[in-house]
């Protein structure tokens, strides 16, 4: 384990506690729980929702128990970063951290499209979906929702938090109708989809291979909180508390979700970014309570700002933390004097995903940059959750698991770790694959995976060469 330097412990002791239990409850809905990936269920067909089934099973549960473990065993600042650095060493804790944080790059502009899209639908009628792929207007709502969510986290999490509470609310209220809606409509006039245990079963082909890769990421994000933990009131307490209760909320309502969205619209219909708001508008017109269309909307807009801000404000935290361990330039590990953040971070971040945003759009169509950018983002996502697997088998081993009264350890002691973690880990490395998989519409299948491979690379390669930089920087000053 590393040592903290007085400075370092100086910048973690300016955190504020600002989080109690339904903050860090909303704050993993407004993180993990995406309409969009309802949607993209449902483009697939009824096959997916065998698949949530499936992830949830052998990798959301898994993923709970191990953050629980992990997080109320060691709540330190940094989360996945510290876990691996702690299990692995310096440089294994850089990659973790690294390639957490840079895939927000990729991620951002994705949730932004997203996000954008569905906010169209607050514009009533045929107007509104044809904004839905406007691409100006999705540049200009993406780069809004973007620079409010880096102003209020930078001003304060005290401030930023009930943004992502508004998140929280905003996106669990719009599924909330999307279910009403679909029951209503199919009581009335029946599912426009018929379900069979057969035809939900999974079908394998081209989208479907790339599609796991989506459920599984749809799954993740309860961890990103454990990033704040100092920053989070009796850390060891509350984290697992939310974490389950978060966790059942957000596997309920996607299975749900996807029944609804299949049960208004066929799948070839169904927009895999906003095709959520797409079946509510229909279905309530068709029930003739058309404002629900425009409700839903509108509180989804405050959802996925909620969502932008708190992808914001946790992965922000992890080159907070490596900056500290000056493995990054010692600017990243800086707080703000006034507002107590970490701001350089927050704004680093913000700056590269704008340019990213930007240059996703050149050449391709707004659905072919959007599936670029999710792919990319998983595949540089899911290498740090390979290390939070492998990590908590590690750690397993040491003495202080037994001795930790504190502790919220996955139940079966050593076997319980190690099917966990193995579920875990083997699930991470097939979505890792799949990504490369280019979806079955893609009009150049080569030029999309050669785009995603050097991508990536590129990614990592950046990520290398400033940890050697920093540990040659450490090792002189020494």
């Amino acid at each position: 384990m590393t040592t903290s330097s007085p400075s370092a412990l100086d910048s973690r002791s300016q955190l504020r506690k600002t989080m109690g239990f339904w903050d860090v409850l909303l704050f993993n809905i407004a993180t993990v729980l995406g309409p969009r990936w309802i949607a993209a269920a449902g483009h697939s067909g009824t096959s997916s929702i065998s698949l949530w089934i499936i992830a949830a099973v052998f990798f959301f549960v898994p993923s709970a128990l191990v953050i629980n473990e992990l997080s109320s065993r060691f709540p330190e600042e940094g989360g996945l970063y510290a876990w691996a650095r702690d299990a692995f060493g310096p440089f294994h804790g850089f990659i973790a951290g690294w390639t957490y944080w840079i895939y927000t790059v990729f991620y951002f502009p994705g949730l932004l499209l997203a996000s954008a899209s569905m906010a169209a639908y607050v514009v009533p009628g045929h107007a509104g979906v044809l904004l839905a792929d406007n691409r100006l207007f999705l540049l200009i709502v993406s780069l809004a929702m973007l620079a409010a969510a880096v102003v209020l986290n930078i001003v304060g999490l005290n401030i930023g938090k009930w943004l992502q509470n508004a998140g929280g609310v905003g996106t669990y209220i719009p599924l909330l109708i999307l279910a009403g809606v679909a029951a209503l409509v199919c009581f009335r006039h029946g599912s426009v989809t018929h379900f069979t245990a057969i035809n939900m079963l999974p079908t394998w082909n081209w989208n479907t291979v790339n599609f796991w890769s989506q459920i599984a990421f749809a799954f993740s994000g309860l961890e990103l909180v454990s990033a704040m933990s100092e920053e989070v009131r009796d850390p060891r307490r509350t984290l697992p508390r939310a974490v389950l209760g978060s966790g059942a909320l957000i596997a309920l309502m996607y299975i749900a979700g996807t029944f609804a969205v299949l049960a208004l619209l066929p799948a070839g219909e169904i927009d895999p970014k906003s095709g959520v708001f797409g079946a509510i508008a229909i279905g309530s017109a068709a029930i003739g309570l058309g404002f629900l269309g425009v409700t839903a909307a509108l509180l989804n807009a405050a959802g996925s700002a909620g969502g932008v801000g708190s992808t914001v404000a946790g992965i922000a935290r992890v080159p907070f933390v490596v900056g500290i361990d000056r493995y990054l330039p010692a600017a990243f590990g800086k707080i703000h004097p006034r507002w107590k953040t970490p701001y350089v971070s927050i704004l680093v971040q913000a700056i590269v995903s704008g340019a990213i945003l930007l240059l996703s759009q050149i050449n391709d169509t707004t659905r072919g940059a959007y599936q670029f950018l999710i792919d990319a983002g998983i595949i540089l996502y899911f290498i740090p959750f390979l290390y939070m697997f492998a990590a908590v088998i590690k750690l397993a081993r040491r003495r202080d698991r037994a001795e930790n009264p504190h502790a919220v350890l996955v139940p079966g002691g050593q076997a319980g770790v190690w099917i966990c973690g193995g579920l875990g880990f083997l699930v991470v490395a097939i979505g890792i694959l799949v990504s490369l998989v280019p979806p079955g519409d893609s009009s150049n299948k080569f030029d999309f995976e050669l785009k995603l491979i050097i991508g990536a690379a590129a990614s990592i390669l950046l990520g290398l060469i400033l940890y050697w930089r920093g540990a040659r920087t450490k090792q002189c000053e020494a």
